[in-house]
């Protein structure tokens, strides 16, 4: 066998090393997986590389790059804080009482444990800049938020669950009586999962329904969850995330939650309003 000079082969070197480096760069990596230990030991601790705008919104959210040397993942980061006796929005009737808290995003995914749901990602407490915030775990592989999938319909593989999943969000904003599910706040990823986010202003102290009437259907799962929940259950999940006084107004909502399904369950039967949402 010949050898080949060294002339040519330094060539072949130099010639090939930028097609070699693109494909590298271009090689897809294995997805993270964590638990959420791992996930919120990460949150809570991993050095922020940088911080941008997150773009959209009236709440000032941050994008920021957190890195632990081993993982590299993006977090929102939200430190609003804001309380008024009465607040005017641009429609509807003024809000009496009104809060917009970084908390309610802490509180949004540690009742939606209780319940049983995935689909309000993980978010935590920490100072960031010397103020309180809410750091929540940045969604992957985000297709289109609801806006975009009622303006340009994309057909979806399985239209019976993309359905049940907007029941479940329908029940969980009227039990954390979520005042701001704008169409910007629904983001699907490219499996088709709905995810939630952005719940500064939920959490109100009313004891009523926003809009009963779309409490059309509902998980029979995420259902026992709800009458399960008691004062003790939600205050040792919450922590110091809700106070005492909004968990005995979500508990409340509950009560009324729980009550008109009960009534919908005796008129159309179990099979009307139950289903089982597949995981």
């Amino acid at each position: 066998m010949r050898r080949i000079p060294v002339a040519l082969l330094m060539l072949l070197v130099v010639l090939w090393a930028p097609v070699l480096s693109a494909a590298q760069q271009a090689a897809p990596t294995a997805p993270v997986t964590l638990s959420r230990e791992q996930m919120e030991a990460f949150l809570l601790n991993a050095k922020i590389l940088r911080m941008r705008s997150a773009g959209g919104g009236i709440t000032n959210t941050q994008r920021a790059t957190l890195s632990d040397g081993a993982l590299t993942h993006d977090a929102s980061v939200q430190t609003i804080d804001q309380r008024t006796a009465v607040f005017k929005p641009q429609t509807g009737p003024p809000e009496f009482n009104f809060t917009d808290s970084y908390r309610f995003n802490i509180a949004g995914y540690r009742v939606a444990l209780l319940l049983g749901l995935e689909n309000v990602p993980m978010s935590v407490e920490r100072r960031v800049n010397g103020k309180p915030a809410a750091v929540t775990w940045w969604i992957d592989d985000v297709m289109m938020d609801e806006r975009v999938r009622i303006k340009k319909p994309v057909p979806s593989p399985d239209s019976s669950r993309t359905a049940m999943q907007i029941h479940v969000q329908r029940v969980f904003d009227e039990l954390i009586q979520n005042r701001d599910r704008n169409l910007g706040n629904t983001i699907w990823t490219t499996d088709w999962k709905m995810w939630m986010i952005d719940h500064t202003r939920a959490f109100r102290t009313g004891p009523d329904l926003l809009n009963p009437k779309l409490l059309e259907r509902i998980e029979r799962t995420l259902l026992e969850k709800i009458k399960a929940l008691t004062l003790e259950t939600v205050s040792e999940a919450a922590g110091s995330s809700l106070t005492r006084f909004e968990i005995q107004a979500l508990l409340r909502r509950r009560d009324a939650i729980v009550k008109l399904f009960e009534a919908k369950i005796a008129e159309r039967g179990e099979t009307a309003v139950l289903y089982t949402l597949p995981r």
